[in-house]
Parts: C-alpha cells; structure tokens; sequence
C-alpha cells in the first residue's frame, strides 16, 4: 500500500526516539521565548538595589544579579536572542552555502576553483579567532556576531552542496531538462535544489548548536551582546565576577545554554536518522 512522504515521516518520527525528545526540547524553548512577557515575573532590565546578589528564594526563582534584576525573568528573555542567533545564523549559512555549492558543483572549472579557493580560506585561520576579527572591523553588537560567526561556518556547507550538486547533474533527469530546453539556473534550483533538501535540513539543525555555542562565546568575551542585554553569555560573563559569592548568576545561564544547545544536537539527530538515506539503510 502507498504511503506518502510526509506520512512516513510522521510514523517514522513517532519511533525516533531522539527527535521526540529534542523536539519536545526545542517547543519548550519556543515556548518561552514566544510567551516571555507572561512568564517572565519581571523585566528583564527592571533593577532593584535593595535587593541585589539575592539568594535564589520564592521571589526570585533564580535570585537576583549584582543590580537587583531578577535572574529567572532575563533567562526567560534571553531564549530570544538564542532564537534570534538561530534564525538569523542558520539562515545565513544555508543560503552561503547552498548559493557557493550549487555555483560550484553545477559550472566546475574556474568558477568551482575560485570559490573552493575562498572557503579554503575560511579555514586556514581558527574559526572564533576570524570571528573576532570580523567584528572587530564590522562593530559590536549581537547581529554583527551572529554574521561574523556566519562568515567563518558557511564553507563546510557549500562543500557538500557541491559534492551532492556534482553526483546529481550528470543523472537523467537533468538531462531530460537540458533536453528541454531547460536554463542553467532552473536546473540547479528547480531540478537539482529540491533533491539536496533532506540533506540540507540535517546539515542546518547540526549546525545550529556550534554556531549559538560561538555567539554565545564572543559575548562572553564582550564583543557580541552588549549591557544590559538578557545574553546567557554576557550573564555568565558577568556572574564570573562573583562566583565565590552568588555562584547562582553563572550557574542557572549556563544550564539554559547547555539545554538549549543539548535540544538542537539530539533534535539534528534524530533529524540525521530520519533524513538521511545512508542512516536508513543502516538502521
């Protein structure tokens, strides 16, 4: 009997154990980020002198930071900003990637040289110190992270655009549309893009957690997010200063971040077994 696609995808999922759980990882995140303003008790920026370096208590969930503002309502916030790098990262490595790869793969000679070239490039300097350099020269803020981080991470994705580009042009049904009369454009994102999809979506889920664990890093190191941002990696950047005394304010944003980076690797799992046609032929 027929199944379609998206029904055994469905019924495939429902027995994958990884991506039940990082999905019902990653809504919970959706969940607070969405819903901030009403779970959230406080602003995120509302200080409180009388009650700064408060202990956690029934107030204040998580306790208070070195100005009085209450660490429980900027972690509910700060799901925003990890959404936002999310968003805004993956989106700008994918097309990066899929725009070079395509390039690359499809014409080969120059064209494919001269852009492997550029992401060698990419690669001969570590990546978060080219990061730092990029914003170093593009300004300080969360956005220009998130693109510096961007910059360093699109080359391993144009790699195997272009790898799987390079094994699909020459199959039939690209030249059933050469026969057609067919451009060179619509034959790379008409015939050949929706066939690279799977392997995309696999490829960006698996991205995301290095590329919030790298925003995150370079506003710990004070050059991402700037005061009074809700950033778990301004906050834990901040809560090191106190360690010995409200240990609290590095603690609750590092577990925010370890969970929300642990919910995209297990969903980009479960994703990997699901998608991957290699995976299946395994399983």
């Amino acid at each position: 009997m027929y199944e379609s696609p998206i029904k055994e995808f469905f019924r495939s999922s429902l027995k994958n154990f990884n991506f039940m759980l990082g999905l019902i990882m990653f809504i919970s995140i959706l969940v607070l980020a969405v819903f901030a303003d009403q779970i959230a008790p406080y602003a995120y920026d509302a200080g409180n002198p009388a009650a700064k370096l408060t202990e956690p208590c029934k107030e204040h969930l998580f306790g208070t930071d070195e100005m009085g503002r209450d660490l429980f309502s900027r972690i509910v916030y700060g799901t925003r900003i990890t959404l936002k790098v999310a968003l805004i990262g993956g989106s700008i490595q994918l097309v990066l990637g899929v725009v070079v790869g395509l390039f690359c793969g499809y014409f080969g000679g120059v064209v494919d040289k001269a852009m492997l070239f550029l992401a060698d490039l990419t690669w001969c300097v570590p990546g978060m110190v080219m990061a730092l350099a990029v914003v170093t020269v593009i300004g300080t803020n969360l956005t220009n992270a998130i693109i510096a981080i961007a910059l360093v991470n699109w080359a391993s994705m144009a790699r195997t655009v272009r790898a799987k580009t390079m094994s699909l042009k020459n199959m039939a049904f690209i030249e059933t549309g050469v026969a057609f009369g067919e451009s060179d454009f619509s034959l790379m994102f008409r015939y050949i893009l929706p066939n690279i999809v799977p392997a995309l979506i696999v490829m960006v889920s698996m991205a995301l957690p290095s590329t919030i664990m790298s925003t995150t890093t370079l506003s710990f190191l004070g050059v991402g997010s700037q005061p009074p941002s809700p950033d778990w990696g301004l906050m834990v950047s901040d809560g090191i200063q106190y360690i010995t005394k409200a240990p609290w304010l590095a603690i609750y944003p590092g577990l925010a971040l370890v969970y929300t980076v642990l919910s995209f690797t297990i969903l980009g799992e479960g994703l990997r077994d699901l998608l991957d046609p290699r995976m299946k032929s395994q399983g």
